[in-house]
């Protein structure tokens, strides 16, 4: 089991952030937005286990990740192990919405 762990730790997923994200983090205070980059590094480590990780209903490969207040909405291509941050956004009722 050890082996296989070891393994997983090797293949690292390259972390890709779109122009929406990037904007939407950058508008954050310093101190989240330090918080967020740091939990989505982690994603890079895919699939072991990170932290609060959920999938989004009804899109396939899409999750999300709860940094305290914020949620970091991604997609998964693991055929080309990457990692695509699609939106950071303060959880609320719209958070969720169809994009």
């Amino acid at each position: 089991m050890d082996d296989i762990i070891d393994l997983l730790k090797l293949m690292k997923y390259r972390i890709d952030w779109l122009l929406r994200a990037v904007k939407q983090a950058a508008h954050l205070p310093a101190r989240e937005r330090a918080r967020i980059v740091e939990a989505v590094d982690r994603l890079a480590g895919w699939p072991l286990p990170v932290a609060d990780i959920r999938p989004i209903r009804g899109q396939p490969d899409h999750y999300r990740l709860r940094v305290g207040r914020y949620r970091v909405l991604f997609e998964v291509a693991t055929a080309i192990q990457v990692i695509r941050v699609e939106e950071v956004k303060k959880r609320d009722e719209r958070t969720y919405q169809r994009r």
